[in-house]
């Protein structure tokens, strides 16, 4: 449908005293622009790359670097500044040139590492893929033929499995350490054990570094080959090219390894086998174990990983496919681990990554909550955390399913805080507020908009200050995760908010959202200036939004696409419409009330556009047929694909 065809509606109810979150979000537009600037200024070097004078001396850190600026594309897509996409395309080529420099890329990519932390690095390109298919199609091809083509050498095709743990430009990259044991740190030993912890008897002394069986030799035949669940985050790499390119290879890539992955699911004792030998079989270097692999369910993250990785290997060969049984896989995985739960206080549980927790929950840390096991070994199940809410919240999202909105509301049940506590933390994945977002959904959390916005000022507030006190120092090899934690560019709510989507999977996931917007004067993804958008409902059948231009003197249009990849269709739209006479006479003194009342009109199609003059908003509601398209990076007015 070309632009000339489409529905245009026009709004015409005035915006007389423009609500808190319409300003609140404009002004966090502002802050974030003065942010990201400020930070390119005082920790990026003229050519975008990170200032930074050390080596990497394992081949742990290049995502370090790549994190830092995850979401400076995404703010780009919802409306930041015109020259911010530029800004973050120069920063990624700067990076790769740095990271290559310090022997950690070859070819754009990462030489062989894990996706647990590939997976992280990665979300820049997506983003960038995202807001200039055009530009950066051909490296989103090339980067999935690493895995999707066996002669690259991380693929075995005849077993479906990816070859080893650490994949990437230098193909299947044996071991976990180019050391001849693993540089596992006494801090590291203190919060998350040993790998192959069944090797050391028990009551036996712990050996130096360079004797201890579960770090040296054994560590790396066994967990240095062969395929692991984290793998899975592949996926995302892969949609990308899909979504880019419209090639079916991607797809089929996805249907057969995702596959995989759901039969070894479906034949084996835990919720999903972490680790696969190079024989194709579950357990065949673990002495017949389904745990214990690398970045599995024993070591080091259990849960917090691999509950991430399969998600976004299922909806990502969802997508591609038109089959959602495909998300069956995450919905074993989580239920199997909630039903091992039970109620306790946090403070009074052996979790390993506690401070993580400790932030999100405050003062609920000491109530008793339905905590889960993140890790399974000989010992059973252990490491108690709450529930990542992010991931079922991620997939009730994309299904719009009742079975996957029930477990949101079993877990909140169970939970011992409240959920429409809203607190100014951020965790690592930038996110940590779905919980306050889906009591407002559900109609609990009236004022969340206005409170989640607050708290999304006070973290970026926080992050410049701590960027002006720590500017100018030295930053070692130790302490790269730094720059990440002074990123001031905060997108979790404005995604929330204005996308009506969780914020985007960390460790690989591709972007969500119900709703995407397109600046129809200067043909640009995002917001237009002065454009506030607040989506107040994420049902399939009546998803709502109100867009407000808060200019009073410039008119606005806004082209609204269903999906994050226009894969949904809108096929009728309910909007408020008032008649022009409110104003009244010059000689008046006051204004008339508007006369508001509701129109409906058929869509049909991705996209519906909507001009916006000055001091006007617009209720639309929207109901959506999901996913009947080919998702895809096409615009309202190209298809990069075609």
């Amino acid at each position: 449908m070309s632009a000339d065809e489409r529905l245009t509606i026009s709004a015409s109810v005035p915006c007389l005293a423009p609500p808190e979150w319409a300003l609140s979000e404009r002004a966090l537009f502002a802050l974030l622009d003065e942010g990201w600037r400020r930070f390119a200024e005082l920790y990026t070097r003229d050519d975008g790359s990170i200032r930074y004078t050390g080596r990497l001396s394992t081949r742990d850190g290049a995502d370090d670097f790549l994190e830092v600026f995850f979401n400076w594309p995404q703010l780009y897509l919802l409306g930041g500044a015109d020259d911010l996409l530029d800004a973050a395309a120069r920063h990624w080529h700067a990076l790769v040139a740095q990271l290559t420099e310090l022997g950690m890329f070859r070819d754009e990519f990462e030489i062989g590492y894990d996706w647990f932390h590939l997976g992280e690095s990665q979300l820049f390109f997506y983003g960038l893929t995202m807001a200039d298919p055009v530009a950066w199609r051909d490296r989103a091809v090339r980067f999935a033929d690493l895995y999707v083509d066996p002669a690259h050498g991380n693929y075995d095709a005849g077993l479906r499995i990816v070859r080893a743990p650490h994949n990437g430009s230098g193909g299947a990259r044996a071991g976990v350490s180019d050391t001849p044991y693993y540089p596992w740190l006494p801090h590291e030993a203190e919060s998350y054990g040993y790998p192959l912890d069944w090797l050391l008897p028990d009551g036996a002394a712990v050996p130096p570094l360079d004797a201890d069986p579960r770090l040296g030799p054994q560590m790396q035949q066994r967990l240095g080959r062969g395929d692991v669940v984290g793998n899975l985050a592949i996926g995302g790499l892969v949609l990308n090219a899909f979504v880019a390119s419209g090639d079916p290879r991607y797809a089929d890539w996805l249907a057969t390894y995702v596959g995989a992955w759901q039969k070894r699911a479906a034949g084996g004792d835990g919720p999903v086998p972490d680790n696969v030998g190079l024989d194709g079989v579950v357990g065949s270097q673990l002495d017949g174990r389904w745990y214990g692999g690398h970045y599995g369910w024993t070591w080091p993250h259990g849960m917090y990983s691999i509950g991430q990785a399969v998600l976004v290997g299922a909806m990502a060969a969802a997508l591609a496919n038109f089959d959602d049984s495909y998300l069956n896989l995450p919905r074993q995985v989580l239920d199997a681990v909630i039903a091992q739960g039970r109620q306790m206080r946090f403070t009074d549980s052996d979790s390993s990554i506690r401070r993580r927790w400790l932030a999100h929950l405050g003062p609920a840390a000491d109530a008793e909550t339905l905590l889960v096991p993140y890790r399974h070994s000989d010992r059973g199940w252990f490491d108690w955390n709450p529930v990542q809410v992010s991931v079922p919240l991620a997939l009730w999202h994309y299904t719009g399913d009742q079975a996957d909105r029930h477990r949101l509301d079993a877990l909140r049940a169970a939970s011992g805080y409240s959920w429409d506590k809203v607190r100014a933390f951020r965790d690592k994945e930038e996110a940590g507020h779905e919980e306050p977002w889906y009591a407002y959904l559900s109609g609990d959390a009236p004022d969340y908009p206005a409170r989640g916005l607050a708290a999304a000022h006070a973290q970026a507030r926080r992050r410049l200050a701590l960027m002006e006190r720590l500017a100018g120092e030295d930053v070692r090899e130790a302490d790269i995760h730094r720059w990440q934690d002074l990123n001031p560019v905060v997108t979790e709510v404005l995604t929330q908010l204005i996308w009506g989507a969780p914020q985007v999977v960390y460790n690989g996931g591709l972007a969500q959202a119900r709703l995407r917007y397109y600046d129809a004067g200067r043909r640009r993804p995002g917001l237009p200036a002065d454009v506030a958008a607040l989506v107040s409902s994420i049902d399939p059948a009546a998803t709502t939004v109100t867009l407000i231009n808060l200019s009073a003197a410039r008119p606005r249009a806004v082209v609204v696409q269903a999906g994050a990849f226009a894969e949904h269709d809108i096929t009728t739209a309910r909007y408020d419409t008032a008649a022009a006479d409110w104003p009244g006479s010059e000689t008046e003194y006051i204004h008339h009330e508007p006369e508001v009342s509701v129109r409906q009109a058929e869509v049909g199609g991705p996209w519906l556009d909507v001009t916006l003059p000055p001091g006007c908003q617009i209720t639309l509601t929207l109901a959506l047929a999901m996913r009947v398209r080919r998702p895809a990076l096409r615009t309202p007015w190209l298809d990069p694909t075609a």
